[in-house]
């Protein structure tokens, strides 16, 4: 699993450690955190090797002897490729070919990809499902995802393998290192009296609770048998960042802070390649079986009081 000590990685360790796989775990901590898989240390069917996705050598080497890739591991800040253009292009791009062309060599064949829903662009008024087109994103990390599907398509064809492609919604819950709930909750330890938010508060966008995305990950990864299988993962409602304020504030008892909208960029986002409206269809996955238990007020109140503690 690349990027196995991030946010989403460490949690997927944990399901797929439970259920008795032996896992390995190949992140450079350039955002991932190793204490979010100390638990696992001891065990004898974990391992973590230290590795950049741009060291060919190294990656090759430890995914040997494997049978399923979980390829995690990118840039996890969309705003960042805005300051380094070249970022999502090695993080995400370059790094998926090397895992492919990894896998090409070490004879395996089943892939699991985490793509995002940015790769579809600004459409803010229809339920995007996967027979969409034309996708044109809007930032570097969309467009950067968008060309490592392009690649598994053509790896696919060429080489025989399989694979799963998730474009998730905004996915949320404990252990987040970065994004709205997290950024929005670290201004306001450093001065809770005046709460600086992105944009004018109108952005909305699908949360997905971790266990609600995980179920979908492996629910999918037993029941859809296609040489790709893609699907979007998130619930049908939507959540603004007016209210998420209101129930972090709410929640956690600075109801007298002042806001303070910074009104945001041309065409509604809160920063240049961010999505102002963004809404899913998962009507695929949900036809195979896998349903959310979580709306995405509900997965926001729950992030905003698991960060808390």
């Amino acid at each position: 699993m690349t990027g196995g000590a991030g946010f989403i990685g460490s949690h997927l360790v944990d399901r797929l450690i439970a259920q008795g796989d032996v896992v390995t775990v190949y992140d450079n901590l350039s955002s991932g955190r190793k204490n979010f898989l100390e638990h696992h240390m001891e065990n004898p069917r974990f391992k973590f090797v230290k590795g950049d996705l741009l060291d060919p050598q190294l990656l090759r080497k430890s995914m040997a002897g494997h049978e399923l890739v979980c390829h995690l591991a990118a840039n996890p800040q969309a705003i960042e490729g805005t300051r380094n253009t070249r970022l999502d292009l090695e993080q995400n791009t370059i790094g998926t070919y090397n895992v492919l062309e990894s896998m090409r060599i070490n004879g395996v064949k089943k892939l699991i990809f985490t793509s995002s829903g940015t790769v579809y662009g600004d459409i803010p008024d229809i339920m995007l499902n996967e027979q969409f087109g034309p996708m044109l994103p809007i930032s570097l990390y969309g467009a950067s995802k968008l060309a490592c599907e392009g690649l598994i398509s053509g790896f696919v064809a060429l080489f025989g393998v399989q694979a799963w492609i998730f474009r998730f919604g905004n996915i949320v819950g404990d252990r987040a290192t970065h994004g709205v709930i997290f950024d929005l909750l670290q201004k306001l330890s450093s001065d809770p009296k005046i709460l600086e938010v992105l944009g004018d508060g109108e952005q909305t966008k699908p949360y997905v609770w971790m266990d609600d995305c995980l179920d979908g990950v492996l629910f999918c990864l037993k029941n859809a048998k296609d040489p790709i299988n893609l699907f979007n993962l998130a619930p049908s409602s939507v959540t603004s960042v007016k209210t998420i304020v209101k129930v972090l504030l709410e929640k956690t008892g600075h109801t007298e802070t002042k806001v303070h909208y910074t009104g945001g960029v041309k065409g509604g986002g809160g920063w240049p390649g961010d999505v102002p409206k963004v809404k899913l269809d998962a009507t695929k996955a949900i036809k195979l079986g896998w349903k959310p238990k979580y709306t995405s007020d509900e997965a926001v109140a729950k992030t905003i009081e698991a960060l808390i503690r």
